[in-house]
């Protein structure tokens, strides 16, 4: 089939009205059905090791390691990808093969057959095609939408996404302690699967960039978005800002987890409700992302957001005991850091697509993926290093104490001084 360029007739952008265009709607709903099987497997993978393997800090620490892993390995080559293909077709293919491996993980929980080195093996698939998905899907709403819409787009996206994070957590967390390993598992192919009924019924034509008669190979359109985005000061700072961020709450979330079930006597269930906090302070950030910058400026946002938000996991090695105050404390500071999160991650997509031509999208969001995110799995290595090595608690003071590098960098950056407006996109390779 034959990819229409940039211009084709066959490509309309929704109406002004983003809710009444029925692909948008198919992407959304198919987002949230994956962003809910992704935030639900997070949980579930984990405690399945802690609560039915019994894993150690270290091998929690591998585990997460092994699921980010693809992160460093794969973001690049997933930019390139996206970059001279359909988005839809990414998605798709994505989605199918994580609800496969967590059919896997059911069956081998089924028959008692799940262990350590099975874990690692399927945390890895599931991590890969997520990448793959996370990058199309970011570059797949410049593709349906115009620029003017961009802030809206994501507002929805990242909506639907908080959504996500408010059943997700709860329904990992409570499916492995009160029901079943395998039930705890095939509840997370479920909505990967309904996301690729949805996505797959996007019948709007993409506006990829035309390919070049004689196209570059892969590694000179990796070396092109590595080089767009370290030459733009801009995007630079968000791969810095990015890379303090991940690298530091991979770090804490390896510790967390341990720090509320064996410090804090929580149950699975009690986790997934903390964890889960976080999702309606990041629906409330999600609603207002698109008002907010336009009044006070994307600068201002971006850097006081993430102060506030990255700062409430200071307060939580002060907690001790499952007391009547540690749960609702635990649901504030999730809730606080859902918004504050919320609002830096809109506002910073609205910026970095604004800020990048149509041909260099794809490429563009892996390349910052790949500068921040794939750190995450040196940082859950560290996390399990600080919890075996210092104790829980110093070690949960430390990680959210680096969390904090992040709004730092932000406030020396340019960043901070971006006004209401997007900044233009800069010149690019517009195809290849």
């Amino acid at each position: 089939m034959p990819v229409p360029s940039a211009s084709s007739d066959s490509f309309r952008p929704v109406p002004s009205s983003l809710w009444r265009d029925a692909d948008f709607r198919r992407l959304w709903l198919g987002q949230t059905a994956s962003q809910l099987g992704e935030h639900a497997s997070l949980v579930m993978l984990p405690l399945l090791a802690v609560l039915t393997l019994d894993a150690s800090a270290g091998r929690l620490g591998v585990l997460r390691a092994v699921g980010q892993a693809p992160i460093l390995l794969l973001a690049l080559f997933a930019g390139a990808w996206v970059d001279r293909w359909h988005t839809r077709t990414t998605m798709v293919l994505a989605d199918a093969g994580r609800a496969l491996a967590l059919g896997a993980v059911a069956l081998a929980c089924l028959f008692g057959r799940l262990g350590m080195p099975g874990l690692f093996v399927l945390a890895f698939a599931v991590g890969a095609l997520s990448v793959f998905f996370d990058v199309a899907y970011q570059a797949s709403l410049v593709r349906l939408v115009e620029r003017g819409q961009l802030l809206r787009g994501n507002s929805a996206l990242e909506g639907s996404r908080s959504a996500a994070q408010i059943g997700g957590p709860a329904l990992g967390g409570a499916l492995v302690s009160l029901l079943s390993a395998p039930i705890a598992a095939a509840s997370g192919a479920l909505f990967f699967a309904l996301s690729f009924l949805s996505i797959r019924r996007i019948r709007r034509a993409e506006a990829v960039p035309k390919r070049p008669e004689h196209p570059p190979g892969v590694g000179h359109r990796i070396h092109e978005g590595l080089r767009f985005v370290a030459r733009d000061r801009v995007l630079r700072a968000v791969c810095l800002a990015s890379a303090a961020f991940q690298f530091s709450f991979a770090a804490m979330m390896t510790v967390y987890l341990l720090f509320l079930p064996r410090e804090l006597h929580l149950s699975g269930t009690v986790v997934g409700l903390a964890l889960a906090a976080a999702g309606p302070g990041a629906l409330l950030g999600s609603l207002l992302a698109a008002r907010l910058p336009r009044r006070f400026g994307h600068g201002t946002v971006l850097v006081c957001a993430a102060a506030l938000g990255d700062g409430m996991f200071l307060c939580v090695p002060a907690l001790h005991g499952s007391s009547a105050a540690t749960v609702p404390a635990l649901l504030v500071v999730g809730f606080v850091f859902g918004f504050g999160g919320q609002l830096v991650n809109v506002t910073i997509m609205a910026v970095r697509q604004a800020a990048t031509p149509d041909g260099m999208q794809g490429r563009a969001a892996a390349t910052i993926t790949f500068a921040g995110m794939g750190l995450a799995p040196l940082g859950s290595l560290f996390g399990g290093f600080l919890a075996g090595e210092w104790g829980l608690r110093t070690g949960l003071l430390v990680a959210a104490a680096g969390m904090m590098l992040s709004p730092v960098v932000m406030a020396f950056s340019p960043l901070a001084r971006l006004g209401r407006e997007l900044p233009a996109p800069r010149g690019g390779p517009a195809g290849g």
